[in-house]
């Protein structure tokens, strides 16, 4: 979803990747409503491996849960690393209402971090941590 709101608000500003330490290889249906919803295009979303991107060279490295920050702690093309403790919105739950809650407040929760982020880097200014 990070990648996706990325694109989709900053096109000009970020060339936004987004990878998985642990990739399932698929996009959760629910995540790809929530942002389809938004206007995003999923059509080429996939599930990726950070392994891909561990070498290349970024401005930034967001890490948005706590088992990607310490399964992936060194990203040496980073010139810096922020980490965003959010909660996977795909835990098992047995109520379609409440999962599609979690999936839109993730979404929206990621989409102000990301604005906050971006609007900071344009400014040239550090970013304060949440």
């Amino acid at each position: 979803m990070a990648e996706a709101l990325a694109r989709l608000d900053w096109p000009e500003h970020v060339a936004a990747v987004s990878a998985g330490s642990r990739p399932t290889g698929w996009v959760h249906p629910v995540a790809i409503r929530v942002m389809e919803e938004l206007g995003a295009s999923m059509a080429s979303a996939y599930s990726k491996s950070a392994e891909e991107f561990q070498q290349a060279t970024f401005d930034v490295v967001v890490t948005v849960c706590d088992s990607a920050a310490q399964d992936c702690p060194t990203w040496p093309g980073a010139r810096r690393i922020e980490h965003w403790s959010i909660e996977d919105p795909s835990h098992s739950w047995r109520d379609p209402e409440a999962e599609l809650q979690r999936f839109l407040d993730t979404r929206d929760d990621l989409r102000r971090r990301i604005r906050e982020l971006v609007s900071s880097l344009l400014a040239g200014t550090p970013e304060t941590e949440d």
